[in-house]
């Protein structure tokens, strides 16, 4: 037993580590939009899939020495592929669907020894199985899950603040090269008793499922695999676009499985059934425009304790529905598809089919029909019967109400807004402000994040206003203009568009820009950009990531160079880097300035600067605004890099500060980074 629990629990613990590995390994490539890590979940739920196929069929039509000589020869060719690290040739060009790209280059590189971890859940209970005369192995797949859950809530805590991504993929690959010894003595081990499974396993028997059953399984399974990513995807999005809070959709979700498919089974099913309701209408509830919501940390922990209640609710209920040991595989191939197809929806089909994030209420109602199927489920009674009772009538009722209650939630989350548009890379809005026509004005937000405003008045268009007002570091940049010649300014972050405003006659202004909607939005709704090219300003709009872009350029003498790439309200860590500044500084004049806009509510991105600058031999200097009076202003946090302490003796950067170091955080480089050190 000892045996294929380590082996079992090994590799539970390097699925969940690769994981976020590889993705934050490719986030930069990308642009650090929270879609990666949905493309990346996708993948993973896919090749899970694969591998409990391959699991089924391998138990169920070869004899146990032709399964274990096929897992050996595919460990071994796995292990030859190693290390995980994926080549610089996949970054980005610009041009490709990020999507197709992210899942080939998943493939290409971790593809096989994922696929083989992933197979050994199935394969090694189905093993014991066969070993103990068909005794039934299910809690091994609660230690799998709890494999799965103390290396993800690791991953942040212990091995991003301490090791370089080469030396995570290095120490990942041993990891792997340990696991794939164990699991080849395992397999020769059990190889020895019997046949296949499906001929060994008689001394627990039971009814075949049936395709009703199956299908079942399937949706018990999809629907909080839908919620996950749907429920990630609002947190990290519209409350609070904290870099770590991914991990605790996940940590749930994992935590649900161990719970409900440990021997003792923690389940109980007239509990949950019954506060599903008010965990779904809770969920429902918070989705309304109009809700009156609690704090961000209370939003945060009320979303969490739903959620868990509904997965709680579904696995619960596959967990009461396992079969027989001789279907076990069977059974996790459905867990699979279900998992897959949830993964499917909201990675694939939502993005396409849906204006805004609309997941999260179709989860929410789909969780809620699945609970009346379950529910309608009564020994001796025909399903029309139960229907037609009266607890079964209030149950129907019910869920009507949640899905219409829902229906309007997504119709008021429309309402108001000129342009709802959604693309890989998130949701965009333009709102308009109708404050009379002198105050008139537009924004564009990504999420609950301003990316840009402007006021609608003809005469007032050329206004500064959120982020670039005059008194802000980049307004007080801008105005130390030279007057004997033009500037050359390139702008890393399009928003509305509004670092246009600054441009003269004569200048040249360049824009980075990663996603191709934002552009289309920033020439159709505001007019900073058509307004800059009447003044003679010679604008470009570049469609990639900002850096890989600079990277690609020869030098373009820039005065100045601003990075404003914020995803959410998150900075591409990639932008902060000691290997960045270098293709900044290759593109800037010798008197030039690097313009970094670091405001953000839940990082203190200023010890960053202060590591990487200073190891450069490079110059910083803080500036910092308040919000104004009129409210027209945000507050701001700009730090300016020179070549020399000598540019900043200019009078439009007096009351700044040099960047404040913090213990611990050591200098970013495109090999390490660590937020949580720097998280406020």
């Amino acid at each position: 037993m000892v045996l294929y629990a380590l082996t079992i629990f090994l590799s539970a613990f390097l699925l969940f580590q690769v994981q976020p590995l590889i993705a934050k390994t490719i986030l930069a490539w990308f642009g650090g939009s929270a879609s990666v890590w949905t493309t990346c979940m996708l993948f993973f739920q896919a090749v899970l899939l694969a591998g409990y196929f391959y699991s089924h069929i391998s138990v169920h039509k070869l004899k146990a020495r032709h399964q274990a000589i096929l897992h050996t020869v595919l460990l071994a060719l796995a292990s030859a592929l190693l290390p995980i690290i994926p080549s610089e040739s996949w970054k980005p060009s610009g041009d490709e669907n990020p999507t197709v790209r992210i899942l080939i280059l998943l493939a290409a590189t971790v593809g096989l020894p994922y696929l083989l971890c992933s197979t050994t859940g199935p394969l090694i209970q189905a093993w014991y199985a066969r070993r103990e005369g068909g005794s039934a192995p299910y809690r091994l797949f609660a230690l799998s899950n709890l494999g799965s859950m103390l290396a993800l809530l690791s991953y942040p805590v212990t091995v991003e603040p301490n090791m370089t991504i080469p030396a995570q993929a290095w120490i990942w690959s041993g990891g792997f090269a340990v696991f794939a010894i164990l699991c080849v003595i395992t397999a020769w081990r059990s190889a020895g008793y019997g046949g296949s499974a499906g001929e060994s396993q008689a001394a627990e028997t039971g009814p075949a499922p049936d395709a009703a059953e199956k299908m079942l399984w399937v949706g018990l399974a999809a629907v909080p695999s839908l919620l996950l990513l749907a429920v990630t995807n609002h947190l990290t999005q519209d409350v609070a676009a904290i870099p770590f809070l991914w991990v605790l959709p996940l940590t749930i979700y994992l935590l649900s499985f161990i719970l409900t498919f440990d021997a003792r089974g923690w389940y109980y099913r007239n509990l949950f059934l019954v506060i599903l309701a008010p965990a779904l209408g809770g969920m429902a509830y918070m989705q309304w425009s109009e809700a009156k919501m609690p704090g961000m940390g209370w939003t945060i922990v009320l979303f969490a304790l739903c959620f868990f209640v509904a997965c709680m609710v579904c696995h619960g209920e596959l967990a009461g529905r396992k079969p027989a040991a001789q279907y076990l595989t069977s059974f996790y191939l459905m867990l699979s598809v279900g998992g897959a197809l949830g993964g499917l929806f909201t990675g694939v089909v939502a993005p396409y089919l849906f204006i805004s994030y609309f997941e999260l209420p179709a989860g929410i109602g789909l969780c809620g029909l699945m609970a009346l199927l379950v529910s309608l489920e009564e020994p001796g009674k025909t399903w029309q019967q139960t229907v037609f009772s009266v607890s079964g009538l209030a149950l129907f009722l019910g869920v009507l109400g949640l899905c219409a209650f829902l229906g309007r939630t997504v119709h008021d989350a429309v309402q108001g807004y000129r342009v709802v548009q959604r693309n890989f890379y998130g949701t965009l809005r333009v709102k308009e402000g109708n404050a009379g026509e002198y105050e008139a004005y537009r924004s564009l937000l990504h999420g609950s994040i301003n990316h840009g405003e402007q006021w609608t008045h003809p005469s007032r268009r050329r206004e500064m206003l959120s982020y670039y007002c005059r008194e802000s570091g980049v307004g007080r940049v801008m105005s130390r203009r030279p007057i004997d010649r033009q500037w050359r300014v390139g702008v890393l972050g399009l928003g509305a568009g509004t670092m246009a405003a600054f441009g003269e006659k004569g200048d040249y202004l360049s824009f980075y820009e990663i996603n191709p909607l934002v552009p289309v939005l920033a020439e159709k709704e505001f007019t900073y950009l058509p307004d800059a090219r009447q003044r003679g300003v010679d604008l470009h709009v570049k469609l990639g990531d900002g850096r890989l872009t600079l990277e690609r350029e020869a030098p373009l003498n820039y005065d100045v160079l601003m990075m404003d790439a914020f995803s959410g309200d998150s900075i591409p860590v990639h932008l902060m880097t000691r290997e960045a500044f270098e293709v900044y500084f290759r593109h800037l004049r010798p008197d030039g300035i690097v313009v970094m806009h670091i405001s953000n509510k839940y990082l203190n991105l200023e010890p960053v600067l202060e590591r990487v600058t200073a190891s450069m031999g490079k110059a910083a200097w803080v500036l910092e605004a308040d919000d104004s009076e009129d409210e027209t202003c945000y507050g701001t946090t700009y730090v300016l890099v020179a070549h020399s302490p000598e540019t900043f003796q200019n009078s439009a950067f007096r009351g700044g500060h040099t960047p404040k170091p913090k213990a611990g955080v050591e200098v970013w480089t495109d090999r390490y980074s660590n937020l949580f050190r720097i998280l406020k």
